[in-house]
């Protein structure tokens, strides 16, 4: 198993980048050293057709000398005439490694230079009328190399037979030229090419250390560190976004860390307060006799502490499993109007109790989610609302339709709440009031609870508090169909 993860490992940027670049160099310094080597081949090439030709031309002057009894004589005869060879003997000078051979029409040899024998070839090869590269032929004869043309010459006047002309070089400088040039030349690309490839993983690796620093400052950050940030303007350019997102991420993880610190604070300190009450009456309970009205005092008033929490405990557990999305509504068209008059009249004796005044103004369609979810999310922000309403005024619900989302707004009258607190209302046991009394009011889960319902809907909640009111405004999609009649 180790070993095929390590197989699978991808490869190292620094391999990746020095095997393509270097991979990117060897075909170049490949394709320059054949461009070089082509080029010097055809020079060389052009350099034998130019001797060639001024050898060809020398010959040709000498057969357009000879009269035409001559070469009249020269047909009849059967042997050639040794005056001719003479004069063909002499025809070139000063040029070495030069060879010709003449033959006139009928296919007998007038003359012939000593070295290659050219016979063969005037006999198989077309002749053409002038040295061209593209009508040079190459052979090789007892371990010598040649390149040559096959030339047809007329004779002198025009009605006068032809003669062929073969001439020949040889090219054994040039080859051994070339191959100790091409031995050179790629020695030389092979060492260039390895030194290139040296620098290019040098280049590769230096360019890396600004990574190699990042990751050695992000490996020194440990829990007690999460304040640390990268400094984008340290980092090279192609860097700063990498920088920037992992700041962005480490903030996010600073503040979660945070919270979940605070949460656990939170939780010991709510589960401490029942306990300790729980604790304390029991013992003040056992401490002397008491007759039965004292013991079923006590244990009604141990029971709310049971009760209160456990609803904590389960609230807690609800936001749990809604953080891991385990709680999927049960989407249904939910008629609001009906559910808040319902909820109105579960609340009325408690808001009859405080003095305290409910209505609702506004119409809308009905809204695509899950009822008891939708209506959960309701209750809390009513209770919430009532709670913190003072005696003789009045919470007000707003339910109004935009587009296609639905718009709840529960406010009540009550003190500012200070602009700092506003996005921190639904962190679970957030308290405006740093002395972290509640005086019965509850955990502090309930504002908590109805954020994650509403984002399990696909909507969003938002909060305001100005000139003394406050109000939550709750964005929950509408139901596709509109229903013709809604309830009051």
């Amino acid at each position: 198993m180790v070993f095929d993860l390590a197989r699978r490992r991808p490869r190292s940027l620094a391999l990746r980048l020095t095997v393509s670049i270097g991979l990117a160099i060897v075909l170049m310094f490949w394709g320059l050293g054949w461009l070089i080597q082509h080029s010097i081949e055809q020079h060389f090439i052009q350099q034998d057709v130019e001797e060639l030709e001024v050898v060809a031309h020398a010959v040709e002057q000498v057969l357009s000398g000879l009269p035409d009894v001559v070469g009249a004589a020269v047909v009849a005869s059967a042997a050639p005439n040794q005056d001719i060879a003479h004069r063909l003997a002499g025809a070139v000078s000063g040029h070495h490694g030069m060879y010709y051979h003449v033959a006139d029409s009928i296919g007998r040899t007038l003359f012939a230079t000593p070295g290659p024998e050219m016979a063969a070839l005037a006999q198989t090869q077309p002749a053409m009328p002038r040295v061209d590269a593209g009508n040079l032929q190459a052979w090789q004869e007892q371990g010598q190399s040649y390149r040559g043309a096959v030339l047809r010459v007329p004779g002198t006047p025009a009605s006068s037979p032809q003669y062929t002309l073969v001439v020949a070089t040889g090219t054994g400088f040039h080859e051994h030229f070339l191959v100790s040039f091409r031995r050179t030349v790629w020695m030389a690309m092979a060492g260039a090419g390895l030194f290139a490839i040296g620098a290019i993983w040098l280049a590769v690796y230096r360019g890396h250390a600004p990574l190699r620093e990042m990751s050695d400052r992000i490996r020194g950050i440990s829990a007690n560190q999460l304040d640390l940030r990268l400094d984008p303007q340290k980092v090279p350019i192609e860097l700063a976004g990498l920088a920037g997102s992992f700041n962005a991420m480490l903030a996010h993880v600073e503040q979660d860390f945070k919270r979940l610190s605070n949460f656990s604070a939170d939780i010991a300190h709510e589960l401490r307060t029942p306990i300790t009450n729980l604790t304390t009456q029991t013992q003040v309970l056992l401490s002397q006799a008491r007759d039965a009205d004292a013991y079923r005092e006590v244990l009604y008033s141990n029971l709310e502490e049971y009760e209160r929490m456990a609803k904590m405990i389960s609230d807690m557990l609800y936001l749990a499993q809604t953080d891991n999305q385990l709680v999927k509504p049960d989407w249904v068209d939910v008629d609001m109007v009906s559910e808040l008059a319902a909820l109105f009249e579960y609340f009325e004796p408690w808001a009859d109790e405080r003095h305290v005044q409910l209505k609702y103004t506004g119409q809308m369609r009905p809204v695509r989610g899950d009822r008891l979810m939708l209506r959960r999310a309701l209750s809390n922000l009513l209770s919430n609302a009532i709670r913190h309403t003072a005696s003789g005024q009045t919470v007000t619900v707003s339910l109004c339709q935009k587009h296609s989302a639905a718009i709840i707004t529960v406010s009540n009258p009550g003190g500012t709440i200070a602009a700092e607190h506003l996005p921190h209302l639904f962190d679970r046991f957030y308290r405006v009031d740093p002395s972290r009394q509640r005086n019965g009011d509850g955990a502090g889960l309930g504002l908590a609870i109805v954020k994650s319902i509403v984002e399990a809907h696909g909507g969003e909640i938002c909060v305001r508090s100005d000139n003394g009111c406050t109000g939550f405004e709750m964005h929950l999609p509408l139901a596709q169909v509109p229903v013709s009649a809604v309830a009051d």
